[in-house]
């Protein structure tokens, strides 16, 4: 499988960066939704957030890469007979999807920094803290931050119930591209990346 995608289907890079951030921002998400729950003598109690925070900023760094990607790269075409609404819809969804998760990195930026303190990332290197001291500034972003992170697991059920519903019901090509797998020449593709709900890439 070649790096770049086709006009046909993905290249392993935009595949291999789905893969990685799809589970990865999940799971940050349980982690941080599971620490709050956690009492001043849990034994998890700091290293939790540490680990939280650790990956945001990987997963930031991911991000801007795959923004930069999909900048310098081609998007798959769309089969014939795509409806023009759902190519724009499609758009709008993949520009809330990287606008939520930028926003979410942004204010749990903000969170970390509050105090000063720079955000270690599992002792490799460290993020300065940059805006410090504004109003409530550690409350306002988190109450943000929750915000922001329940809309985009939101928008991720909705994203996996539609792929569902394109592999089983529509039976396209959809999860397949984003697996790497090549549509059986005997199938008729109505899929196209750029679908309601697809996967952001």
């Amino acid at each position: 499988m070649q790096a770049r995608n086709s006009a046909t289907g993905y290249g392993w890079v935009a595949i291999a960066l789905h893969w990685l951030m799809a589970p990865a921002v999940i799971g940050t998400f349980i982690l941080g939704w599971w620490m709050r729950q956690l009492s001043y003598y849990d034994p998890w109690y700091r290293q939790a957030p540490e680990i939280h925070k650790g990956v945001g900023i990987i997963l930031l760094a991911l991000l801007l890469f795959r923004l930069l990607w999909r900048l310098f790269n081609s998007t798959p075409v769309s089969s014939t007979g795509t409806p023009p609404w759902q190519r724009r819809i499609a758009g709008a969804t993949h520009g809330i999807f990287y606008t939520l998760l930028f926003a979410i990195m942004i204010s749990g930026y903000l969170i970390s920094t509050a105090d000063g303190r720079p955000i270690d990332v599992f002792g490799l290197f460290s993020i300065p803290a940059s805006l410090q001291d504004l109003p409530d500034q550690e409350d306002f972003a988190g109450s943000i931050h929750e915000i922001l992170a329940w809309s985009l697991i939101g928008l991720l059920v909705l994203h996996i119930l539609a792929s569902l519903k394109h592999h089983f019901i529509d039976r396209d090509a959809t999860l397949r591209r984003m697996l790497g797998i090549r549509a059986k020449n005997s199938e008729k593709d109505h899929s196209h990346v750029e679908t309601t709900l697809s996967t952001p890439q």
